[in-house]
């Protein structure tokens, strides 16, 4: 597995893994009984605290993906090389 196959599996498992992570915890403006008065939006979250679950986030993608590279480096799963002229 190349770098750009490395880097292109990685960022696929953060976003899949960052969209379970950004559910945790949160708590609503309408759950908070918080009025947000005119123009708000009543789901939208009182505290994201989007550097903790960037963060999370990034571990739990790093322990995929270490799994998955042993899984491809192992042979159990093998990548498709294309053909030298492209």
């Amino acid at each position: 597995m190349g770098p750009f196959t490395s880097i292109a599996i990685f960022l696929t498992i953060w976003w899949t893994v960052l969209f379970a992570v950004l559910l945790w915890g949160t708590v609503t403006y309408a759950e908070a009984g918080i009025d947000k008065g005119d123009g708000g939006d009543p789901g939208a979250p009182v505290n994201p605290r989007l550097k903790e679950k960037f963060l999370i986030t990034t571990g739990i993608a790093i322990v995929v993906f270490g799994i998955v590279w042993l899984v491809i480096w192992s042979g159990i799963v093998k990548l498709p090389r294309l053909p030298s002229g492209y």
